[in-house]
């Protein structure tokens, strides 16, 4: 298992895991699978070239099975905050620590950067394995928001979770 940083050479790998994120846990993204398929290798290739971005990606031997985006604000008053987001572990890959493993590496990249104080994220609120695996490196829900997604018919709600680096919390 090795953790690395995506780069544009990963799109296809990267397009192929997020398509298949979308398509076993719906609910768990606001883009859904239909959106997303119809995007170009080279969205892909952009999104992972993007300033203010960084994609990391678990590789198992060559496969990509795991990924995590952390994106920090642009704007100058919000230029202290970062978002965590587009996380996912393949089913099966899952259990066995490559989600801890890639939120820590996000969150070591993000104290690296300088001014940077809050990170956020938005979780299922049914997700109670990933909520535990958040609150477990520091993250506290701050919102609940009913209804956020709507799929298929069905409303889904959702936590907003934050975790404060520097120690004016």
């Amino acid at each position: 298992m090795q953790i690395n940083q995506l780069t544009p050479k990963d799109a296809a790998k990267y397009r192929r895991l997020r398509l298949d994120a979308l398509h076993n846990s719906p609910t768990a993204f606001a883009a859904s699978y239909d959106e997303e398929e119809k995007l170009t290798i080279t969205k892909y290739k952009q999104l992972l070239d993007t300033p203010n971005s960084w994609t990391f990606g678990v590789f198992v031997d060559t496969s990509l099975v795991g990924m995590i985006t952390l994106i920090r604000e642009s704007l100058i008053k919000l230029y202290h905050r970062a978002k965590i987001m587009a996380f996912y572990i393949q089913s099966a890959y899952q259990g066995e620590g490559y989600g801890r493993q890639l939120i820590e590496k996000a969150l070591q990249h993000a104290e690296q950067l300088a001014g940077l104080e809050q990170i956020y994220l938005s979780v299922a609120a049914t997700n109670e394995r990933a909520k535990k695996l958040y609150t477990s490196l520091g993250f506290n829900v701050y919102a609940y928001e009913k209804n956020a997604l709507k799929f298929q018919g069905t409303y889904y709600d959702e936590e907003q979770m934050v975790l404060f680096l520097d120690s004016n919390k």
